[in-house]
């Protein structure tokens, strides 16, 4: 057991992972054992919390680490190119193919690939992926001739990848086919003192750099330190730290009021979204959108309700009675079964029916009205960030292949 502790302790020294977390040691033994095998990995955990470095033990202590490692980001790859990137492309294949390409999968045959926000593969490349690894071969964009591969795949996401699964926006074959290995890395809120040793280190580091004295904290701005959840886990408390150091260098400790005023206000959004408690970072802008969109639906299904009810209202009780879900909360008025329901008006005024004939037209508008501000959003943002999708994105609190999507379904691209 001590020869054990000493080992993990020793790799990570080596990868720079800072802490004693018991969960944390788990996971770095978990990398440990696989790592001289040739087994898929799926490594989860939140934003920030260290996923890489994990997969860089793994590809470093296996017979592969004399190959080649790229650690690829699936979410900052467009819909669009991600297979080309990923597979390679024969040269004429799409607009813009002036030469032929070789992917991922081609140049880094027998090493290692880290492919990071899995979740966020479309579709079409999952199942390119899984051919590569059932049978390790591929087809270039273009192209009809099948390449052979030897590549290690590493995959990571911060998402539920079984509720993409059910929801049918991710292979299950390809989800049990990354999974045969779990490793789950621990938030930054569930590794104790780990967060005091993080900060020591991040101020060290910045103080060392710019030749200036670390700062330390108080006893009290550690306790308050140890309370705060963050949520962008290590990349939020490397930030903090660096915040601190620049901003209050003059101070020899930083105490618990100076601390707490560089730390935001934590909101309390929503935990349950459609059932389910969401470990993603949903930003208030996507919770705003949800309650919006599901209100004009519902707003849209009443109007063709109404409309259907004026056209027969001898069916006017079964209309009701298919579309109770939309007065859910309201208190109920019972309506005798054995009596059709009578509309107040039977003789509608021809202005009224024509009012009633355009509720569909209206409703159509109003969707139209939506996309038209998706899209001038989007064109602020664009313009803003001078057309760098990256931060147009970040802005608009979407990812880069979602961003990409939009501009061509809108037309926007120059």
């Amino acid at each position: 057991m001590a020869n054990l502790e000493t080992e993990i302790q020793n790799i990570k020294q080596r990868f720079g992972i800072i802490g004693n977390a018991p969960m944390l040691n788990h996971a770095v033994h978990i990398a440990m054992q696989v790592a001289p095998t040739d087994m898929s990995v799926l490594i989860t955990g939140e934003s920030g919390s260290g996923k890489e470095s994990f997969s860089k033990i793994i590809h470093n202590l296996s017979p592969r680490k004399h190959g080649q490692f790229i650690a690829i980001n699936c979410g900052s790859i467009p819909e669009g190119t991600i297979d080309s990137e990923l597979f390679g492309h024969e040269k004429g294949s799409f607009t813009g193919a002036h030469e032929a390409r070789k992917g991922y999968f081609e140049v880094t045959n027998g090493g290692t690939i880290f492919l990071d926000e899995i979740g966020e593969m479309p579709l079409g490349t999952q199942a390119r992926l899984l051919r590569v690894l059932e049978y390790g071969e591929f087809i270039k964009v273009g192209s009809s001739k099948v390449l052979k591969t030897d590549v290690r795949v590493v995959a990571a996401t911060n998402v539920n990848l079984l509720n993409k699964v059910s929801e049918g926006r991710f292979r299950e074959d390809l989800y049990y086919r990354l999974n045969t290995v779990p490793i789950f890395v621990p938030p930054l809120r569930d590794r104790g003192k780990d967060v005091e040793l993080l900060f020591r280190k991040f101020a060290s580091d910045f103080a060392e750099k710019y030749k200036v004295k670390p700062i330390s904290l108080t006893e009290e701005a550690k306790s308050v330190l140890l309370n705060f959840r963050f949520p962008g886990n290590i990349r939020q408390l490397k930030n903090l730290a660096e915040q601190i150091s620049v901003l209050s260098a003059n101070q020899k400790e930083i105490d618990a009021v100076t601390l707490e005023h560089y730390l935001p206000k934590e909101t309390n959004l929503p935990a349950v979204i459609n059932g389910q408690h969401s470990k993603e970072n949903i930003s208030e802008r996507e919770i705003l959108y949800k309650v919006l969109f599901d209100l004009k639906k519902d707003v849209t299904e009443v109007k063709k309700m109404v409309l259907e009810m004026f056209a027969d209202p001898t069916k006017a009780h079964q209309i009701l009675k298919n579309n109770t879900h939309l007065f859910e909360g309201i208190q109920e008025t019972k309506i005798p079964q054995d009596q059709p329901v009578v509309l107040a008006q039977s003789n509608v005024p021809d202005e009224v029916e024509e009012e009633i004939q355009d509720i569909s037209h209206e409703a159509e508008d109003e969707s139209l009205s939506i996309q038209k501000k998706e899209k001038e959003l989007i064109v602020r943002a664009l313009s803003k960030n001078k057309n760098k999708r990256k931060y147009a994105a970040r802005d608009l609190g979407i990812s880069e292949r979602t961003l990409y999507r939009k501009i061509k379904e809108y037309d926007l691209e120059k």
